[in-house]
């Protein structure tokens, strides 16, 4: 029932605009309605947390250009959790892995912002195909995100 739900709110869809952006970039893969799971154990001001589980919906598109993955949790609101060009630089400490059983976010949150620790990880639960993953430039990447990132995924108000 819930799936159902998502997709006649629309929560997971791929906003039009981004999903034209993608056409023009040899997409791979673009799937929408993606399970997602979070874990978080740590600290965030105003959440503490000892191996929270949480489930959303999200999109993913792997392209010849870039890899794009968003998390939704109400209908007409998506965010962007990765949307990084195969050929930008590889530092941060967010680190992202494609492999079959999909996409996996481990983001060390000391790192993004001083104040929180702990570990935080989404999964984008979407097979990808053998014959894709061999297509793409790499498998592993690593990118900096704002501290804002961390306090809206864990579901915190972002105060600086």
């Amino acid at each position: 029932m819930a799936v159902i739900l998502r997709k006649l709110l629309r929560i997971g869809r791929l906003p039009d605009q981004l999903r034209a952006e993608l056409a023009t970039e040899e997409p791979l893969l673009v799937a929408e309605y993606v399970a997602v799971t979070r874990r978080f154990s740590g600290v965030v001001p105003g959440r503490r947390a000892s191996g929270s589980v949480a489930s959303y919906t999200g999109a993913l598109a792997l392209t010849q250009e870039r890899v794009l993955a968003t998390l939704s949790s109400v209908p007409k609101l998506t965010g962007r959790t990765i949307d990084l060009r195969w050929d930008a630089e590889q530092s941060g400490p967010v680190k992202a892995e494609l492999s079959e059983s999909g996409l996996t976010l481990d983001v060390d949150i000391a790192a993004v912002d001083p104040r929180c620790s702990g570990r935080l990880s989404l999964h984008y639960k979407q097979r990808i195909p053998p014959e894709v993953l061999v297509r793409l430039p790499r498998t592993s990447l690593a990118y900096e995100v704002p501290p804002k990132f961390v306090f809206r995924v864990v579901g915190v108000p972002y105060h600086p």
